[in-house]
């Protein structure tokens, strides 16, 4: 079993930041990957950013050069860095991960979210 604990979602005025967390514990052999999605009342849940093992990044039109994915290899956390923020940020967001429990069995992941709320 694999846990996913997202923090620092809050209330942000238009144009201003805030830092999500995401801190993997668990039954964790290696992480494989690691991501935001997010999901807008009305709306399916779409990604954000995904960070590969490797350090490769994919992020949604919508955010690019806004947002930065980021990771902390030493303690399996991960980051989203949202700069510029708008008003249709605002949703909740989930961190996932897909993970190595051994070195035979894999496992998907997601948090229990965060909530983003910017005000124009």
């Amino acid at each position: 079993q694999v846990q996913l604990v997202e923090s620092g979602g809050g209330l942000v005025q238009a144009g201003g930041s805030l830092r999500l967390s995401c801190e993997a514990s668990g039954s964790i052999f290696s992480i494989i990957y690691m991501g935001w999605y997010r999901q807008a009342p009305g709306k399916q849940r779409e990604l954000v950013a995904t960070r590969s093992s490797g350090g490769s990044t994919n992020y949604a039109d919508s955010v690019k050069g806004r947002f930065t994915i980021l990771r902390d290899y030493a303690d399996n956390t991960l980051y989203l860095q949202m700069n510029s923020l708008k008003s249709e940020d605002t949703a909740v967001y989930y961190c996932t991960a897909g993970v190595r429990t051994t070195a035979l069995q894999t496992e998907t992941s997601w948090g229990q979210g965060t909530q983003v709320t910017v005000s124009s």
